[in-house]
């Protein structure tokens, strides 16, 4: 029990301060994360591309790193994919919300 009270109240100047620290950095992390995902599934994307042009001119030293490119390329396409997916479908949901 000890624990329990040694923990204090919170005011509400201080949560008034998270709040603005959530709210002027909220927008621009989301935007650099989602940039910096979509940048990676570009990456992968090209090497996947890279991979599968060099097995169709037998330039391919490694089938299995060839196979494990394409295979990375694919799974970060459908996940991109099943994300924008879910925040579509978040969008369309908060836009049928009545106020």
């Amino acid at each position: 029990m000890s624990g329990i009270e040694s923990i204090s109240g919170v005011s509400s100047a201080d949560l008034l301060k998270q709040k603005s620290k959530i709210e002027g950095s909220g927008t621009e992390d989301f935007a650099k994360a989602l940039k910096s995902a979509i940048n990676e599934v570009n990456e992968l994307q090209e090497k996947g591309d890279k991979a599968v042009g060099d097995m169709a001119s037998g330039q391919v030293k490694d089938l299995h790193q060839a196979a494990l490119a394409i295979g990375k390329a694919e799974t970060s396409m459908k996940l991109m994919l099943e994300i924008r997916n879910k925040a579509l479908s978040a969008y369309k949901e908060i836009g049928r919300t009545q106020l």
